[in-house]
């Protein structure tokens, strides 16, 4: 069972990083598909540490039904240290990369960050 405090992103960053697993048990119950539906309906979705590691087949056709759900109607802000020209390699698939990133660039802002780690600057005034 899924709760929200009432703000949206309270939600998401649950879900995320609880990492809703894909199984036959979640799949058969029915608490797997719950879920994309809730993150494809979130005002926001915060995907953060993107592009980590390689998506997997099946969690790259969940992002393109979730970001076609979303497109056009509600927000997304993904945070990664991985430049957005290595993206279509970190989603593994040409076809649905494109379709995906399509979805997420069209009327993206884009904000490239410089310096120095924030946490690396906050240990060197601890």
């Amino acid at each position: 069972m899924l709760y929200t405090d009432s703000r949206p992103f309270y939600l998401t960053i649950f879900l995320i990083s609880l990492g809703i697993q894909e199984n036959a048990i979640n799949k058969a119950d029915g608490s797997y598909s719950k879920a994309l539906q809730v993150l494809s309906r979130l005002d926001l979705l915060i995907l953060d540490d993107w592009g980590l590691e390689p998506l997997k087949a099946a969690h790259r056709n969940d992002l393109m039904e979730i970001m076609d759900d979303r497109h056009g109607s509600t927000s997304t802000a993904i945070i990664s240290q991985l430049p957005t020209d290595q993206w279509y390699q970190s989603i593994g698939d040409n076809t649905l990369a494109d379709a995906i990133l399509d979805r997420l660039m069209h009327n993206a802002h884009r904000i490239k960050l410089k310096g120095e780690s924030m946490r690396k600057l906050q240990s060197i005034l601890d």
